[in-house]
């Protein structure tokens, strides 16, 4: 049996797994990186090589970061100038929501999405708890995981796979995309995504998210005002947290540490050295399932990549359509192919592995190569329907969703955004 046939039946056994919840998320996706490497599509070596990652790195150093800030009171401070709004336009969810989106997306522009959900969620956590049970976790945190990716698909420097169909454009000599030229794509989405979580979302979320929500436990070393120490261990925290976000705007990979992963590990060994946070607590608020999750992605890209996997989906798809392909209906299937890819791959992968698909395909049916890239690019950014679909929405996990639950709400979300975007590209791409 050819490997791209194995590592699809492994992928379809994990996601009905995922599904089915006989095992927690974590073994699940444990079971299916060991499966991958027994059956032989992946080494055994590097089955779990993700856990020394760029991006494994940029969640535990910000997790690290983001439970620090709670420790020491940072959060509350924020939380507490957002609470003032709300005093201001009344306490329910709806508003609350409205006044979050425009924050994440604000942070979003400029800084990757996975950073921008690594600052909102500590500072949500802290309004939810000080809020008397007004507001939940459940109802808010997969809504700032998906505005922070949905914001991070407007500009060039938002997410990953922006960047890597502006490499590909220039490095083949075609016209890049500009910073704000995605914006015609993205603020239609994040127009959708303010309707939804205003009104059907929200009454979703009430109906399917029927657990408990999750209650952070109390601060080991809360600041107090008679307490100067942990006042002082505030200003460091939050000069700790400028430090994290200079670095994510000036991330350079081509130096030893200054990455995305490497800036967050700095700053969360700054907050365990200066005392912001104890070790104990840092293992007792990491998110191992996320954790897990990350680790293991990176093995199942490599998966649906290397083995062929991806390019038997993508070939079969474009062989039903035939003769009758034109520039809207390929660009469509692309769309729906790389969104789907990458609700089970990382978006980096499915863009590095259909981006050069897609624009061969521009070439030799006379298309313009730019708009075939830049879909790719675009449809890559909105995976909003599983867990494992990008990390913003993978550090959501903490609300304690089950798999079932970004199936039914994100993925009603996914498939309207999808709608969007087909009935957009007529009107922003080159036909």
């Amino acid at each position: 049996m050819e490997s791209s046939t194995i590592a699809l039946i492994i992928i379809g056994a994990m996601l009905i797994l995922y599904i089915t919840e006989v095992f927690p998320i974590a073994t699940t996706t444990f079971l299916a990186v060991l499966a991958l490497a027994i059956f032989g599509v992946i080494p055994m070596g590097t089955a779990f090589e993700g856990f020394g990652s760029d991006t494994t790195f940029l969640i535990v150093g910000t997790v690290v970061l983001g439970s620090s800030l709670y420790e020491t009171g940072v959060t509350d401070v924020f939380a507490k100038y957002i609470m003032k709004i709300m005093s201001r336009v009344g306490t329910n969810e709806r508003v609350f929501i409205l006044v979050l989106i425009p924050i994440t997306v604000g942070i979003s522009l400029f800084l990757s999405n996975t950073a921008t959900s690594a600052i909102m969620l500590p500072i949500v956590g802290s309004i939810v708890a000080v809020s008397g049970g007004k507001l939940t976790k459940k109802n808010t945190f997969m809504m700032i995981g998906i505005i922070a990716v949905a914001g991070g698909g407007v500009t060039i420097v938002g997410s990953t796979p922006q960047l890597i169909a502006l490499q590909y454009l220039v490095d083949g000599g075609y016209e890049p995309i500009r910073f704000w030229e995605l914006a015609w794509t993205g603020v239609p989405i994040l127009l959708l995504a303010v309707i939804f979580f205003q009104t059907i979302g929200l009454k979703l979320q009430n109906k399917v998210f029927n657990f408990p929500d999750v209650v952070d436990p109390p601060k080991a070393n809360g600041a107090t005002k008679d307490d100067p120490k942990n006042v002082k261990k505030m200003w460091i925290n939050t000069a700790i947290l400028v430090f994290c976000i200079a670095g994510f705007l000036t991330e350079r990979y081509d130096w030893a540490f200054w990455s995305l992963g490497g800036i967050s590990m700095v700053g969360a060994i700054l907050c365990l050295v200066t005392g912001c946070i104890k070790q104990h607590r840092v293992f007792e608020r990491m998110d191992w399932t996320t954790v897990v999750i990350m680790g293991c992605s990176v093995a199942i890209s490599a998966a649906i990549r290397d083995s062929g996997a991806g390019r038997l989906i993508a070939d079969t798809v474009i062989n039903i359509l035939g003769d009758s392909m034109t520039p809207w209906l390929l660009c469509a299937v692309l769309a729906l192919l790389a969104m789907v890819l990458t609700n089970f791959m990382s978006s980096t992968a499915t863009t590095a592995l259909l981006v050069p698909i897609a624009a061969s395909l521009a070439r030799e049916l006379g298309f313009d190569v730019k708009s075939f890239v830049m879909v790719i690019a675009i449809a890559g950014n909105i995976g909003y329907a599983t867990p494992v679909s990008t990390p913003p929405i993978t550090m959501t996990l903490v609300g304690g969703y089950r798999f079932k639950d970004y199936v039914k709400v994100g993925g009603l979300f996914n498939l309207m955004a999808y709608i969007l975007l087909i009935l957009l590209f007529p009107l922003v791409l080159n036909f």
